[in-house]
């Protein structure tokens, strides 16, 4: 029986072959897929609250998955690392930027950004920041501001208040409408010229898709991740993967007030 993220796979795939020989059989199909999907799926806000995850949720699977961090894929967390400092800057011009790490949980990846001036943490679980400020040292603490949020918005950062966001194992979790709301308020706090790097899961690959058809992470791809981010005013610069399931993207808000400037070493994504 196909699942629901299988039916969404397909008519992304019919799409693509839109305008061959193959138009009205094409559309005929896609007009039923359409449809299923849209009747056994986030058609209504009952389905959509199910599919989001709980509070309680997130707390469990973060105490899960460090109770077994030994199981984490280190050269993995090595090749993210290389990646976050690809936009980081020392000496005179850090005093110019400050960063935002999104869903740190208990801190994985959160001394990455002792290079910035500040470092803005957002998690949905208060109890993280305990986790997080007991990496740094204790004269390190002013380097840190952490928040919580219900769902996506902070009004306590400040319009254009970091060059850089970053986010992994956190939007693998969300609807594609709760990635579009967080990429929209992300816009707010994001300088002109400040770039993202988020972790996504992308379908077209058969690790993601078990992932979503267990009902772990939600279902999206490459392609709708990359309609989201430029519909939310982004200019997409880069996606690519470390390994399946290990999926990112790189976006750009327009402007330059931002004294990074980030050169992709992968081939442009295609257009």
């Amino acid at each position: 029986m196909l699942s629901i993220e299988e039916i969404k796979l397909l008519i992304e795939k019919l799409k693509k072959i839109k305008g061959t020989d193959f138009q009205k059989i094409l559309d005929d199909n896609l007009s039923i897929l359409e449809n299923l999907a849209e009747s056994v799926d986030i058609n209504n806000q009952q389905e959509i609250n199910r599919l989001d995850k709980t509070k309680e949720w997130y707390a469990k699977d973060l105490d899960f998955t460090y109770e077994r961090k030994d199981q984490f894929d280190e050269m993995l967390t090595k090749k993210v690392e290389d990646k976050i400092k690809m936009f980081a800057k020392t000496g005179a011009q850090s005093i110019l930027y400050n960063s935002l790490e999104i869903g740190p949980g208990y801190g994985r990846f959160s001394r990455f950004f002792l290079p910035w001036r500040l470092n803005y943490y957002l998690d949905l679980l208060p109890h993280c920041q305990e986790k997080i400020k007991a990496l740094f040292k204790p004269q390190q603490h002013k380097l840190i501001k952490f928040y919580t949020t219900n769902r996506t918005s902070c009004p306590e950062i400040d319009d254009n208040a970091v060059n850089f966001v970053f986010s992994w194992n956190t939007f693998t979790f969300f609807t594609q409408e709760h990635i579009k709301e967080y990429l929209t308020d992300i816009n707010r706090v994001l300088l002109p010229g400040g770039y993202g790097f988020i972790h996504y899961a992308d379908c077209h690959y058969d690790f993601d898709l078990h992932e979503a058809k267990r009902g772990y992470w939600n279902y999206n791809t490459k392609t709708s991740m990359k309609e989201i981010t430029e519909s939310c005013g982004y200019e997409v610069i880069e996606m690519d993967q470390f390994r399946p399931g290990a999926n990112y993207i790189i976006f750009k808000k327009p402007g330059n007030k931002n004294p990074v400037l980030y050169s992709a070493l992968e081939l442009p994504v295609e257009k």
